[in-house]
């Protein structure tokens, strides 16, 4: 084994890279919207405001919303999510994954657009707190694909660019990378298609958990 690994941090994605959440988020999103008699967003336009933070996620996925009615579709959102939040699980494969990464040394974290009350809940839920040495949400800092996320992440975890790494399903994540100067890896399982993924150029696109930890074995 290695005595030295090419990223020291790799910084995850929350939902439609470790727990298969996409297509719960945009039914909660679409829900949300017919409750409040607005447009219905398409299923596309649903889906690319994942990871995004809930007033840009609002601006695109409900342009007709007026800011001052965000905190109502939150609400709402909010209710249809938590009553099937249950039913959601964890990409098969991801928490072994998570394990040889730690017992191999590396430091895990996550970067989401999900509220800090949201992600506490869902890694309480899963059981995966003690893989992860820090996180950061939506509701904390800018939301994606500024780069806040990153470089505070790596600022408290003490580790430059070159030998992070941030792993995500959408086109907000791997522009959060770049902005950060941080390499990227796509997973395409998620919420956003593998072509729109490629066209930024990640180190690869990698289609299921399986595949993931083989290309993180051979090149982390």
């Amino acid at each position: 084994m290695r005595a030295e690994r090419r990223y020291a941090l790799i910084v995850f994605d929350w939902d439609g890279t470790l727990i298969d959440s996409a297509a719960t988020i945009v039914d909660c999103i679409q829900s949300a919207a017919r409750d409040l008699g607005l447009p219905v967003p398409e299923r596309e336009r649903a889906s690319h405001v994942i990871g995004l933070g809930l007033k840009d996620a609002l601006h695109h996925a409900v342009p007709s919303l007026k800011p001052d009615r965000y905190p109502e579709f939150a609400e709402r959102y909010r209710d249809h999510f938590v009553a099937r939040e249950d039913a959601m699980r964890l990409f098969p494969g991801v928490r072994e994954m998570l394990e040889r990464l730690s017992r191999r040394g590396h430091r895990l974290a996550i970067a989401t657009g999900k509220t800090r009350r949201g992600l506490d809940r869902a890694i309480l839920a899963s059981g995966l707190a003690s893989h992860f040495s820090a996180s950061r949400c939506g509701d904390e800092t800018r939301s994606k694909p500024n780069p806040a996320m990153l470089i505070e992440l790596m600022r408290e975890l003490a580790t430059g660019a070159p030998h992070s790494l941030m792993i995500g399903d959408t086109t907000h994540d791997l522009q959060m990378a770049y902005n950060a100067g941080v390499d990227a890896l796509a997973v395409t399982y998620g919420a956003h298609p593998a072509a729109v993924l490629q066209a930024l150029a990640p180190q690869r696109c990698v289609a299921s958990v399986s595949e993931l930890e083989r290309w993180l074995d051979a090149n982390a």
